[in-house]
């Protein structure tokens, strides 16, 4: 299996494809648009899912999904700082985190990535009075994901919500006779589910909250070979 590249050198519009395109882009075939394929895309979305959900740090979640899934040569998690970006937080986001209006809060929002894959984008706000210096110093220069950079402060998250975006399988599949095999690549959203998560010290005092946006290049990993659909010869 050849190794992937470098994001840096993945041309930049690779990383926009949607679906199918964007896995071979990446190395990895596309999921066929048959039955057995759409319910194994569920089974690994809700289960990627509920692992984030029980996981006291997403960066770890991520980069243990990378390298179990072998998508990268070094499958270490990289956050790629999206500049001159700013977005207030709310009222709620604030109430959440135990500060008033005049507190100051940062906005940090990245895209992190294991080799070629981008496997989420974050926003995240964070009470930097609540950080240590370096901590400040490492979120505002370095491409270090907000969770190893804080790791320190032994840090636990309480989910405040959680949001699917995609559905393999039709509401009530599970009464309904399978559908017919579209035949081709399954059209997968750049966006799978996304989760909100307040931040919490070892002492249980609030400093960050973050929405983390999961992406379809989770699935982009190489499958074991499955049984052909009958209706779609030529199909792997």
């Amino acid at each position: 299996m050849p190794l992937p590249r470098p994001l840096a050198l993945l041309p930049a519009a690779a990383l926009a494809l949607p679906g199918a395109a964007r896995a071979e882009a990446a190395g990895a075939p596309p999921w066929p648009d048959t039955y057995l394929s759409r319910v194994e895309a569920t089974a690994v979305v809700q289960s990627l899912n509920a692992t984030l959900l029980a996981s006291r740090s997403a960066t770890a979640t991520l980069e243990g999904w990378c390298a179990a899934h072998d998508m990268a040569q070094t499958p270490r998690l990289v956050a790629r700082l999206v500049r001159d970006v700013e977005k207030p937080a709310t009222e709620d986001t604030r109430r959440r985190l135990a500060v008033g209006p005049e507190e100051p809060l940062r906005y940090r929002r990245v895209r992190l990535a294991c080799g070629d894959h981008v496997l989420s984008e974050a926003d995240n706000w964070y009470v930097p009075a609540r950080l240590t210096p370096e901590m400040n110093r490492v979120l505002e220069t370095t491409d270090t994901p907000f969770g190893r950079a804080v790791q320190a402060l032994g840090t636990t998250r309480q989910t405040v919500g959680a949001e699917p975006l995609w559905q393999p399988l039709p509401a009530g599949w599970e009464q309904a006779p399978p559908p017919k095999a579209a035949c081709g690549p399954l059209a997968v959203p750049e966006r799978l589910f996304s989760h909100r998560a307040v931040l919490f010290t070892a002492d249980r005092q609030p400093f960050s909250e973050v929405v983390e946006t999961y992406t379809a290049a989770v699935l982009d990993f190489r499958r074991a070979p499955r049984p052909a659909d009958p209706a779609c010869p030529g199909e792997p």
